[in-house]
């Protein structure tokens, strides 16, 4: 495999700053990292300070062209949607996320090696089992939105993204790009050693780290992707102790759907959630903007999914709204948080939070992988758990999902099939504007057709290339060979 010049820590810095600031100065200014406190405070880092949600959820099936009116039409939100590449490094973009994973993981292996030579390392096991986890996370993200996803016919041979494990000191490092495969290897590994020395006494507010219960949540996701079936329910089932997931699911009957528009901003991202697993604070606008984008949630797609009765005979209980009228669907998920950079002015960056990981994706990738180890029964007792919990007098007799509402509802008479397909739906009305559905296209190889207002319709199918996010420029101009189109 080509040996490459990647500026990984350099132009992630980079992206985020100047580049005459940072190279008049020395390459490594870190202080010294010599207490537990100095690494914990450095991995707060460890977390890749960006979104892809904008990304994702414009080239998924849960965005459609709703018109040029009243609708923004960013690079960020339009190319993806086309199949096209982002050449833009703005938040939201494929490139920005690149690095930021890459700045994460940076931080993650300088606190390791920090660790590595502290005179008392025992003390500092929590702080490496987060700086593990941390480095596995941020380049599995890499490697599923970079590389092709993972099949374990041609993961040996097809291109990975380099899986970094030590700091960078260097202006120009050497890095090879190696195989899907190999990145696996090491993602696993990293897990594996990290997940079990994780503390969650070592965190203020642990929803904002990898807790034990995030890191296996983490480890629920891997392992539906590489195909580990048996592992991902064996994760799942430590998320929460004594198995009871339903009580950590969102209350949307009992609570969010009594709510105010203001109050369920203020609650779908708290830490307080018992949902949320796994927060993080990025420099992104999409809480401003993921209602109005012109590549969106649609009428279509609305009617679909919320306005109709899904399988089980009666419809979401999720509360509906617009930005600003029209076609601008959004469900009340994500609030702005302003940052002022000039106090005298109002000057400053947008921030928004979001959940990396959820009880209720625990619930679906555990009903997943029973149903592809033939657990269907199961499977369908999740699936009826999560439906309990989004229809409004839910009654087992009346909801509960049945061998004839699958076949009548999907067409089909295989039981497996109807209970994948019902779990497909149900995900993709849970994580409408989360960018998760992306995921699911890519694992289940699902064709994605987007027409446009003028009649055209972009098709992806499961072999395009295009599925397959093009790395930023400068790595390529650096050396490594880009993503085929």
């Amino acid at each position: 495999m080509k040996k490459i010049s990647l500026y990984i820590t350099i132009l992630s810095l980079l992206a985020f700053s100047g580049c005459k600031d940072y190279l008049d100065q020395a390459v490594d200014q870190r202080a010294a990292l010599d207490t537990v406190e100095k690494v914990s405070e450095l991995l707060a880092t460890a977390y890749p300070q960006a979104d892809y949600v904008t990304f994702t959820e414009a080239a998924s099936d849960l965005a459609e062209d709703k018109g040029p009116s009243n609708t923004i039409n960013d690079e960020e939100n339009r190319n993806p949607y086309f199949f096209e590449d982002v050449q833009s490094r703005a938040q939201g973009s494929p490139s920005l996320y690149w690095y930021a994973c890459y700045t994460a993981i940076a931080a993650a292996n300088h606190a390791l090696e920090a660790i590595s030579m502290a005179p008392n390392a025992t003390e500092y096991n929590a702080q490496k089992g987060e700086a593990l986890v941390a480095r596995a996370y941020a380049h599995f993200m890499l490697v599923t939105l970079f590389s092709k996803v993972y099949d374990p016919t041609t993961a040996g041979t097809d291109p990975g993204i380099p899986y970094v494990t030590t700091p960078e000191k260097v202006v120009l490092g050497q890095y090879d790009r190696r195989t899907v495969a190999y990145v696996y290897e090491q993602i696993e590994k990293d897990l594996t050693a990290g997940l079990p020395l994780i503390n969650n006494n070592a965190y203020r507010v642990p929803k904002y780290h990898f807790n034990t219960a995030a890191a296996h949540a983490f480890a629920t996701r891997f392992y539906l992707f590489k195909k580990d079936y048996a592992k991902v329910i064996e994760h799942a089932n430590q998320v929460f102790p004594g198995g009871d997931i339903k009580t950590n699911l969102r209350p949307w009957v009992s609570v969010y759907s009594t709510l105010t528009a203001n109050e369920g901003l203020a609650i779908y991202t708290q830490a307080t959630e018992n949902a949320n697993l796994l927060l993080t604070e990025t420099q992104s606008s999409w809480a401003r903007n993921y209602g109005a984008y012109r590549y969106g949630l649609s009428t279509p797609i609305v009617n679909y999914l919320y306005r109709s009765n899904n399988v089980t005979g009666e419809r979401w209980i999720f509360p509906l709204y617009t930005q600003g009228g029209g076609d601008n669907w959004l469900i009340l998920k994500f609030r702005e948080h302003f940052v002022r950079t000039d106090a005298n002015a109002n000057i400053g960056n947008p921030y928004t939070i979001f959940p990396l990981f959820t009880a209720e994706e625990v619930l679906f990738n555990r009903a997943e992988a029973n149903l592809e180890l033939g657990n269907n029964e199961l499977a369908r007792t999740d699936l009826n758990l999560y439906a309990s919990t989004r229809i409004e007098d839910y009654n087992a007799g009346t909801h509960g999902i049945t061998n004839a509402k699958l076949r009548n509802f999907y067409g089909t008479s295989t039981v497996k099939e109807g209970l994948m397909a019902a779990l497909l739906d149900f995900k993709a009305a849970e994580f409408v504007h989360e960018g998760m559905r992306w995921f699911d296209i890519l694992r289940h190889k699902i064709t994605v057709e987007h027409p446009t207002v003028e009649g055209q319709v972009i098709t992806l199918t499961p072999t395009d290339p295009r599925r397959v996010f093009q790395i930023p420029q400068e790595v390529i101009l650096a050396g490594i060979a880009q993503n085929p189109r």
